[in-house]
């Protein structure tokens, strides 16, 4: 080649330089506003177990209860028992009281004592009539309520009068025997009135159990009536929920409960018994008043296999209002509000495709699916405004 050719050809090739830079540059400046796929966290659509649940606290509660009270005025001696003493009904004696040398015991007070007999025993005879007319008008509910004639909340009603009878039954009983005790010091061949000195007064257990409080251990004079300790069975143990008015009204008795976070490993299993008919109002944490209702459960778990837990205990309650085994469900995550319907974003192709979902129950991390996904598909979590219909994506792993 020549030396005027080869400078005809550099003169050519720098003519071109300018060009080849501009379309560089351009092509350098689109791919850098030419946009990205996004970054997107996502979760595949599955069949499982999924439960809706009320989760609140509780704690445990003895069922039966009895607090000895001093059936006498005078002198208590000093009890030996502590709390958790194990003692027996109608043999274990739980305190001793010497009784105070009676005033002039004449025929006007033997005769107020006899009145006052009589009349718990009537006191007593008309518990036992109401709380036989309440436990036979709480069968027939029962059975109505098998064959759905009657609503949950007046079979509940029924098992409320049933309970409240069963305590007056009680009560009565118990000023009965009081009444009796009075009565007991006209007794024995002491003349009527002369000063008499009386046998020490001793008080048994009135049910199996251990011993709960001791309110008075020390020796030192005592009223009648006075209470001497609190016994119970602390393997007899029901469980006490609080819960919002509205889930209150959706739990049925036989829900079943799931207790968490009561010191062992395994939760423990129990069963709705009843949701008290009577809401109360409580002041939250943030200042809120509040509408609660007490759930009690019965503990289904036995007692070997819960041995320290005992009466007032906290647990962390799960009420299963509904469960279902093969539910097609999502994360709550994926899900959002578009206008009236929920809605969600597709993975497909590599590309973010919008669906309106159907749902269904939730357990509040996941969501039931009605309509509108299918197994196996995946979704984006939490997809917030950074992504749009047919916009290109791609999944990480956190």
């Amino acid at each position: 080649m020549s030396l005027t050719s080869q400078r005809a050809s550099n003169r050519h090739t720098r003519r071109w330089l300018p060009y080849a830079g501009a379309v560089v540059l351009v092509a350098l400046i689109t791919a850098g506003l030419w946009p990205r796929p996004i970054p997107v966290e996502t979760a595949r659509i599955v069949v499982g177990t999924l439960r809706a649940t009320v989760n609140e606290e509780g704690k445990t509660r003895i069922k039966q209860r009895y607090v000895v009270s001093a059936p006498v005025a005078g002198q208590l001696r000093r009890i030996p028992f502590k709390a958790g003493a194990e003692v027996q009904a109608g043999e274990t004696v739980v305190a001793v009281i010497d009784p105070l040398s009676p005033t002039l015991l004449d025929a006007r007070t033997r005769s107020a004592a006899e009145a006052r007999r009589d009349t718990a025993v009537a006191n007593r005879d008309k518990a036992q009539a109401g709380e036989r007319f309440a436990a036979s008008e709480l069968r027939r509910q029962e059975k109505l309520h098998a064959d759905k004639t009657i609503s949950v909340q007046e079979l509940e009603t029924g098992q409320l009068r049933e309970a409240s009878t069963a305590k007056e039954l009680a009560a009565a009983e118990s000023a009965l025997r009081q009444a009796e005790a009075e009565l007991a010091e006209f007794a024995g061949n002491a003349p009527v009135g002369t000063n008499t000195v009386l046998d020490p007064v001793q008080v048994k257990a009135p049910a199996n159990g251990r011993v709960l409080r001791v309110f008075e251990e020390n020796a030192r004079s005592v009223a009648a009536g006075t209470p001497v300790m609190e016994i119970g069975d602390p393997a007899d143990l029901e469980v006490v929920v609080e819960v919002l008015s509205r889930d209150g009204a959706a739990i049925p008795p036989g829900t079943p409960v799931e207790l968490e976070q009561w010191g062992g490993g395994e939760p423990l299993q129990a069963k709705v018994r009843f949701v008290e008919p009577a809401a109360f109002t409580k002041v939250s944490a943030l200042g809120v008043e509040e509408q609660r209702v007490n759930v009690v459960a019965d503990l289904l778990t036995p007692p070997d296999q819960r041995r320290n837990v005992g009466d007032a205990f906290r647990v962390e309650a799960r009420i299963i209002v509904w469960e279902a085994r093969d539910a097609l469900k999502v994360p709550a995550g994926a899900l959002f509000r578009q206008g009236e319907q929920w809605a969600a974003f597709v993975v497909t192709d590599g590309r973010a495709r919008l669906r309106i979902v159907k749902a269904g129950r939730s357990s509040g991390t996941e969501t039931q699916v009605l309509e509108g996904l299918k197994q196996g598909e995946e979704v984006i979590l939490y997809p917030g405004s950074r992504v749009r219909d047919g916009q290109r994506v791609t999944p990480v792993t956190l």
